[in-house]
């Protein structure tokens, strides 16, 4: 699933967002078809109506003027409009040569000054627009590089999390198989350092504070201090059935599932 984000003013950088949330802040009018928008793969920001077709958002046409409404006192108004006369069929257009004008001919006539050649302003204009586009290059990618960090760190979450499903299913079975909670080692589980991988430096399973079964996992990204050795828990429900699912990292680093 693509996680977008906004640009609010064009400066203030909103997101992570799924395409669902995208479309509807589209919807409720607090983000424009003119927005600029970004996501992993893009090279640079867009406007929402650039890639609308991507997310499945439809961009509503404007709308259309009112016709005048009619007065029952005018006379014009009132009367029945007459039948419409159909248009005559006229033969294909001579193209005609149009002369040029006076004014044309009197500019033709006064001699060139002297000054720059059309290549040399050419030349400024083209080094004016050059500084322009490096300016906007820049704030874009003074937009982009943090939003392009937050989504690599995330995506690290997110793999983890993932990874710990098959996980969650055994303790889940275990708990409402045996009325208790499993802990590592026991049978069909592993050591807490066997389930290092996928951004994971161990897993440990036990039964939490509030006496429901659990996963604590502690998350491997060296060099992330974001990351690297916070932890994440797996709460389990076993009247309801469910799993909550919080974590250290802010939430700017976490699947939707595990922000708080």
């Amino acid at each position: 699933m693509s996680q977008w984000f906004y640009a609010e003013g064009n400066r203030q950088q909103r997101g992570p967002l799924a395409s669902e949330e995208l479309i509807a802040l589209y919807q409720s009018s607090r983000i424009a078809a003119d927005t600029l928008v970004w996501r992993d793969g893009m090279a640079q920001w867009q406007p929402l109506g650039e890639v609308a077709d991507q997310i499945g958002l439809v961009i509503a046409p404007p709308p259309a003027p009112a016709a005048p409404e009619a007065d029952a006192d005018s006379p014009v108004e009132a009367a029945a409009a007459p039948e419409p006369v159909p248009a005559p069929v006229l033969p294909p257009q001579i193209p005609v040569h149009t002369p040029p004008s006076p004014a044309a001919a009197v500019h033709a006539a006064v001699p060139p000054r002297k000054g720059l050649s059309g290549c040399a302003i050419a030349a400024i204009i083209g080094a004016a627009a050059g500084v322009v586009l490096l300016a906007i290059l820049g704030v874009l990618a003074a937009i982009a590089m943090p939003a392009y960090k937050q989504y690599t760190l995330r995506a690290k979450t997110s793999t983890a999390v993932a990874s710990l499903a098959v996980l969650k299913t055994q303790v889940a079975a275990f708990a409402d198989a045996h009325g208790q909670c499993p802990v590592n080692d026991d049978e069909g589980f592993g050591s807490a350092e066997s389930y290092a991988g996928n951004g994971l430096a161990a897993v440990r399973i036990g039964r939490f504070d509030n006496h429901h079964c659990g996963i604590e996992a502690e998350l491997s990204a060296p060099g992330e201090a974001k990351l690297d050795g916070k932890l994440l828990w797996l709460d389990y429900d076993s009247e309801q059935q469910q799993w909550e699912c919080t974590a250290e990292p802010d939430d700017t680093f976490l699947p939707l599932e595990c922000r708080g």
